[in-house]
Order: structure tokens, then C-alpha cells, then sequence
């Protein structure tokens, strides 16, 4: 997992990061050493030309400078293969390899341009062996540049880094395309806000099925803590609802990246009412929309009957769910559903006081209700004391991820690969981190460890009561959700304690993925019958 060390510097690459990259070279070299003897051998005999003999002493160092270099490569992959991610002791002779690989570049590039000088003097020979020669040099000048960026770039990928889903919190619903006339319809209907050609709110439309009148307030206007939502009319359910948008933008990123908490300023008296600062921003924004601009006194001018309801997709569930918070004061029958939301969200006591209307629904193995600063910083502890205790090497574990997430099967069918008695270890909380520093970073030093100051972010949880819809049966291959059937059940907020891994945990997040679940879900009247709530409340 060191990085190594060559002519005096660390690199980002770690001696067992070249075991695919040199099987590929090896692949690629063994091609080319068995493609040179064939040609030599089946045209030694026509090498009695005017510069024969110098086509032939290429070709057979060609062939000898070859097989050094496949012996190399073979070394390095073998090397490389050796000792675990925390263990590089057996990969100790690789810097003498990888000196040994350079060093063999110089000879090649020599004897390149040799064959290069030698075929622009015009050797008259047999036509075939000579555009063999070209294609040799030609083939030889193009795998320089990747080989050596490969193997000696210091911007090469590390093992140590972790994909971590970027933090994309959802997207809105997918736009339709094809027939839809993106025609401005501005002085026909001036409610739509920062959509210039209309082409969203035609989406909108064609998705919905609703008519012009029935929309009180379209908004577009997408920046940092400021996000697009719409109010509109429900008929059939008789309630005004406020759809808020997900992350699409970068001013959206922006706004999940802000992370840390702050207090809310609520009429009810709720201690510790604390939630993620960038979506309280966001529903901040939306509330003096809602309430300074008249926008929902509008509606409940047209509809006084109805009742409020308030959804949303990941950061739009979040900005959703506090903005059913801020407004329960004003309209006590306020609902909001929240789809996908992010865990990272709200404190113990407004998680509580968010069960009385608020509902959240969870897909699966989705990773963003299951996201929080504090849950990252568990993931990182948990992969580190993982690492620290493996007993694998590092491509063997690649290979079994790859399989696991392309063709999918039980994560149980795998070994956990740690040590037989280290299990019972990985309780301790300081064990993974300070130790695998301590074994891979020579220099390192306890007071450098983040273990031992406190984190800065107070535990945060998710909205309201929690529906989980799970999958049954296994996991399938990825993306291949089509077949997939599901059971609703409520879950406890600490069933998205902890961050899972798996071939869905980003799929499972997309809306329209979601969408087809719940319609599944919906559909099967084996699934979810009544829904009945904790302590026996049901939800409409």
C-alpha cells in the first residue's frame, strides 16, 4: 500500500499495483517476440541482399532484447503479486526491477532508431521482411509513452484511493426527449422562473400529465443553498404539493458538500435542533419563497381545502424534510415524503419529532441514506482495519470485487480475508488506522493519527419514519433490476448506520430505478398489504 520509493522520491504507486499493467505489457511483448521470430525465421533465407546481413543482426538482438525484457516483466509480476497490501516485505527487491525495466528502455530506444536509420537507406530486400522491420520500429515508438507514463508517473492511481461516490445526491427526474416543443410560452404563462425556452417545464408537463392551470409556481433558479422547486395542484389527492429538485448542477454539489451543522430557529421548542447547514440554506430559501412571496397563500386561495404535502429527491427529500419542520407551525397538517434522503440530515430530537409527518422511502442498498460525515469516517476506520488485517494480496481482492460486482452473488460467498484470530481485534477502536500507519509509514507519528481528536460533526440521522424496500432473493448482476422483486417493511434508523458496499449502492439511488421498484412494490399485493406504522399508525 506504500507508496514507492525511487530516485530519492515516494511515488504514488505502490509495488503491488503492477501486477494487471505488467501482465498487460507481458501480453503485448510475447506478441510481438513471437510475431519477430516467425518473420525471421521464414525469411533468414532471403536475407542474401545488399544490407541483409544488418536486417538480420537486428532482427536476432530484436529477438534477444526481447526476450530480457519479457523476462523482466515477468519478474515484476511476479514480485508484485507477492506479500499483502500492508506487507510489502516479499515486494522489497521491486525498486531493483523497476531500475533493471528502465534501464533496458535505453538499449531499446537505441536499437530502435538503428533499425529506423537502416530501412530509410533503402536496404533492397525481400519487400516483407523490410515492412516487418518498419512495423516493428513503429509498434516499439508507440508503447514507450504509455509504458513509461505507467510506470514512472507520480499521478499514477494508488491503491489507497477509495472510489467514494463523489457525493452526486440524486438527479430529478430524467427529461423527455424527442417531440417535445420547447416553445416560450412566457406571455402565455408567466409562473415559469429561469426556463427561457420552456423546454423544462414542457418536460414537466409531459411527465405529470397536468394542465397549465393546475401549476401555481414553477422555479428553475438553480444556485449554491437555492434550489429549483415547484407548486402545484393534486386534484385527485386534494392537496397543494411543493416538489423540490435533486442535485444536477455543481451549485447543487456545492450545496451537499456543505456539511457541516447548525441550529435551526423553530417555533416548537425542540433542544439540540440542529441540522445539516447546506440543505437548511436551501429550505431556508425555499420557505421565504413559499411565505414572503405569497406563493402559498395563492394556492390555498384557490384550493383552501386542500392539504400540504412536501416532496422530494435526495437533497431534495433533505431540503424537503426541513422545510416541513420550518412550516409545521404555520400548517399543522403539513406531510412530507421524502425519497431517498440523505442520513446526514437532522439531530436525534428532530429525527424523533420528524416521525409525527414525515415519511422516508429507502431503495435497497442506496448509499445515500446511509451517508453522513460521521458514517464516512466509520467507513474509512472499517476499511483500514480491513486492510490492515489482510492476508491477501491486492489483485487477488480486485479480482473478487470485479466478479462480485459484474456477476453478483452473495457477499457471504467470500472470504473475509483476515487472519484467524484478528477478528475479535477489529473491535478496538484505535486498531486499523494508527497500526497500518504504523506498519506502511515509517515516519509516521501518534500525534499525526485523526483518531485522536474529536470530530468536529455531531452525529446527524435521517427524516421522519423510514420505509425500506428491500430486494429479494439475490443481488443479480449490476443494473439488471428489471426482474428484481421487493418487500416494503419499516425500518429503525439504525438499519442505515452503517455504509454498505455492494454492486447497487449507486444504482439503487437513481429515481427512475426507484420509481420502477415502487410501482413493483405497489403492484404486488403480497408486498405491503396495510403498511402498518410503528405503534400501529398507517400511512396514506
Amino acid at each position: 500500500m506504500p507508496g514507492m520509493v525511487l530516485f530519492g522520491r515516494r511515488w504514488s504507486l505502490a509495488s503491488d499495483d503492477l501486477v494487471f499493467p505488467g501482465f498487460f505489457e507481458l501480453f503485448l511483448r510475447v506478441l510481438w517476440w513471437i510475431a519477430s521470430l516467425t518473420l525471421y525465421l521464414m525469411h533468414r533465407r532471403k536475407l542474401d541482399c545488399p544490407g541483409g546481413v544488418l536486417l538480420s543482426t537486428y532482427l536476432i538482438v530484436l529477438l534477444v532484447l526481447l526476450a530480457v525484457i519479457i523476462c523482466t516483466v515477468l519478474a515484476i509480476v511476479c514480485v508484485s503479486m507477492r506479500g499483502t497490501i500492508c506487507n510489502p516485505g516479499p515486494r522489497k527487491s521491486m525498486p531493483k526491477l523497476l531500475y533493471i525495466r528502465l534501464a533496458l528502455f535505453i538499449p531499446e530506444m537505441v536499437w530502435a532508431s538503428l533499425g529506423a536509420a537502416w530501412v530509410v537507406k533503402g536496404i533492397q530486400c525481400d519487400k516483407t521482411v523490410v515492412i516487418g522491420i518498419i512495423v516493428t520500429v513503429i509498434v516499439r515508438t508507440q508503447t514507450w509513452c504509455p509504458v513509461i507514463l505507467r510506470q514512472a508517473s507520480p499521478f499514477s492511481t494508488s491503491s489507497r484511493t477509495i472510489s467514494a461516490t463523489a457525493w452526486s445526491l440524486g438527479r430529478s427526474s430524467p427529461t423527455l426527449q424527442g417531440s417535445l416543443s420547447c416553445r416560450s410560452r412566457e406571455t402565455e404563462y408567466d409562473a415559469v422562473e429561469g426556463d427561457q425556452h420552456n423546454c423544462h417545464f414542457s418536460s414537466i408537463l409531459r411527465t405529470t400529465g397536468l394542465q397549465y392551470r393546475d401549476f401555481i409556481h414553477i422555479s428553475f433558479h438553480d444556485k449554491v443553498y437555492e434550489l429549483p422547486f415547484i407548486v402545484v395542484l393534486d386534484h385527485r389527492k386534494e392537496a397543494v404539493v411543493v416538489a423540490i429538485r435533486g442535485t444536477m448542477s455543481l451549485q447543487d454539489v456545492l450545496t451537499d458538500l456543505s456539511a457541516e451543522s447548525e441550529n435551526l430557529e423553530l417555533d416548537a421548542e425542540i433542544q439540540d435542533s440542529v441540522a445539516h447547514k447546506g440543505i437548511a440554506q436551501a429550505a431556508r430559501y425555499i420557505y421565504r419563497r413559499l411565505i414572503n412571496d405569497g406563493i402559498l397563500s395563492q394556492a390555498f386561495s384557490v384550493a383552501p381545502e386542500y392539504r400540504l404535502v412536501l416532496v422530494g429527491h435526495s437533497l431534495g427529500a433533505g431540503a424537503a424534510a426541513l422545510l416541513a419542520i420550518m412550516l409545521r407551525g404555520a400548517y399543522p397538517q403539513v406531510r412530507a415524503y421524502a425519497f431517498s434522503p440523505p442520513r446526514g440530515l437532522l439531530s436525534k430530537p428532530l429525527h424523533e419529532y420528524s416521525k409525527n409527518f414525515i415519511v422516508s422511502l429507502v431503495l435497497g442498498m442506496d448509499v445515500i441514506p446511509r451517508l453522513s460525515v460521521t458514517n464516512m469516517e466509520d467507513l474509512k476506520r472499517r476499511l483500514l482495519r480491513v486492510i490492515a488485517n489482510s492476508n491477501k494480496p491486492k489483485y487477488k481482492i480486485l479480482l473478487h470485487g470485479c466478479w462480485y460486482g459484474l456477476f453478483g452473488g452473495s457477499p457471504d460467498n467470500f472470504p473475509t480475508e483476515l487472519e484467524e484470530g484478528t477478528q475479535g481485534a477489529l473491535t478496538q477502536p484505535l486498531l486499523g488506522e494508527q497500526s497500518l500507519l504504523t506498519r506502511c509509514s515509517p515516519g509516521y507519528s501518534s500525534s499525526d493519527s485523526p483518531l485522536d481528536s474529536p470530530t468536529k460533526y455531531p452525529p446527524l440521522y435521517p427524516p421522519g419514519r423510514i420505509i425500506h424496500l428491500e430486494e429479494e432473493g439475490g443481488s443479480g448482476r449490476l443494473g439488471c433490476c428489471s426482474a428484481a422483486r421487493y418487500r416494503a417493511r419499516w425500518a429503525h434508523e439504525a438499519d442505515f448506520s452503517k455504509i454498505l458496499i455492494g454492486p447497487k449502492m449507486l444504482t439503487d439511488h437513481m429515481p427512475d430505478i426507484l420509481t420502477r421498484a415502487l410501482d413493483r412494490v405497489v403492484a404486488d399485493t403480497t408486498a405491503c398489504a396495510s403498511c402498518p406504522g410503528p405503534g400501529g399508525v398507517t400511512v396514506d
